[in-house]
């Protein structure tokens, strides 16, 4: 379960700084908050749990844990897409951040 999470927070890390990388060359920083959501949900978070679930693998054996990193790696890429959809008007796409975002604090 921590190599799991490890390699899903590898490739937020990437995503997160291809898109802040991608922001300032443009100069258009209107996904800030997507990008930070990548950031803070996707990379951090995520290395966070592969961390305490590789020191303490007792943790990560239960069912709760499998829960967790699915409803997390569900959730977080709906929020995402919410959340940009959103950025760029689509007033329809609250519902499905508001899903997405309780799928990961669930």
């Amino acid at each position: 379960m921590g190599k799991a999470y490890l390699k899903v927070a590898s490739v937020y890390f990437a995503i997160g700084v291809l898109a802040g990388l991608t922001m300032g060359i443009i100069h258009d920083f209107r996904f800030t908050s997507v990008h930070a959501h990548v950031n803070l949900l996707g990379w951090v978070s995520m290395a966070l749990f592969g961390l305490i679930y590789h020191f303490y693998p007792n943790a990560a054996n239960s069912k709760l844990a499998k829960t967790q990193f699915w409803l997390h790696n569900i959730g977080v890429p709906v929020m995402l897409g919410g959340i940009a959809l959103q950025v760029l008007g689509v007033s329809a796409a609250l519902p499905p951040t508001i899903i997405g975002s309780l799928a990961v604090v669930w």
